[in-house]
């Protein structure tokens, strides 16, 4: 009866080792209708000589990027949509 208790209690230690915490980039609590139109904040960026393969509105309430910048570098960036500051990014 032990031997499974530490068993039982083992298995639950490994496997909550082997779990994350992911935490969600927070950009902005504004209400949507004070955010930047998705339009026209992609073209801007487009007009500073980004690429974009793919945006998204991230769960943070951010404009999210996968592309390359103007240097031609892959990058992954999370913008403020209110004001359209980098709030992260991740150059690959």
């Amino acid at each position: 009866m032990k031997s499974k208790i530490l068993l039982t209690s083992a298995l639950a230690l490994f496997a909550a080792a082997g779990c994350s915490t992911h935490e969600t980039t927070q950009c902005t609590t504004a209400p949507q209708s004070e955010w930047m139109d998705a339009d026209a904040f992609q073209s801007s960026l487009l007009d500073k000589g980004f690429q974009i393969n793919e945006f998204k509105v991230t769960d943070g309430n951010c404009y999210e990027i996968y592309g390359f910048d103007s240097s031609d570098n892959k990058v992954e960036i999370y913008f403020n949509p209110v004001d359209g500051s980098i709030v992260k990014q991740e150059m690959h």
